[in-house]
Parts: structure tokens; sequence; C-alpha cells
């Protein structure tokens, strides 16, 4: 049972995708609680504020997580924040991940 997991797991697509969140998402947390949920999810990459206001960043791993965290970054963030729309861009099938955890980047 366990090698079918293993083998399942070795053969599931990774997806990259670049995210821009618009709304209020600037000191309310949003980047802290990014951090925790990709992290939970097993993903990897990175987040920051944008000089616009606006929070970007990218995320990669399993085509379910990163779909998940897409939903996630469109309609939950953190509790204070209001997000008015999430744009994606840069979505692709990836044969590895370039990142080895998720950051907060400054």
């Amino acid at each position: 049972m366990l090698l079918g997991r293993r083998l399942a797991a070795m053969t599931e697509l990774l997806k990259s995708v670049d995210y821009e969140v618009f709304g209020t998402v600037q000191g309310v947390c949003f980047r802290m609680y990014t951090e925790g949920e990709a992290k939970k999810r097993g993903l990897v990459g990175w987040v920051k504020n944008t000089s616009k206001g606006t929070v970007t960043g990218q995320v990669q791993g399993p085509e379910e997580k990163v779909d998940a965290m897409k939903s996630w970054l469109s309609k939950v963030g953190s509790p204070s924040s209001r997000i008015d729309r999430a744009d994606f861009s840069n979505e692709k099938t990836i044969s590895k991940l370039e990142y080895s955890d998720f950051s907060i980047r400054y």
C-alpha cells in the first residue's frame, strides 16, 4: 500500500503559478497567513508586498494543492483582509520544484 502511494506521488503533476492579490491585503498579516497556508498544504514559493498596495508571489507544488491555494488566495486570505480580486499568470507544469520551502520576501 505504501509503495502505491509513493508511486502515485512520484507521478503527480507539479504546477507553478504566479499571483497578485488586490484589495486590502497589506497591513492585515496577509503574507504571514499565505506562508502558513502554503506550508500547511506542502507548497513552496514566496510572497511579498508590492509598492502599489498588492501582494504578489509564486506558488509551486502538486496540481491539486496549487489549485486549492489559488482558491484560498482568491476567496479567503487573512482574517482582516478584503480580497477584491486575484490575478494568476505564467501557470505551467514543471518537472521539479524550484524552491525548497515557502518564504516571505521583503
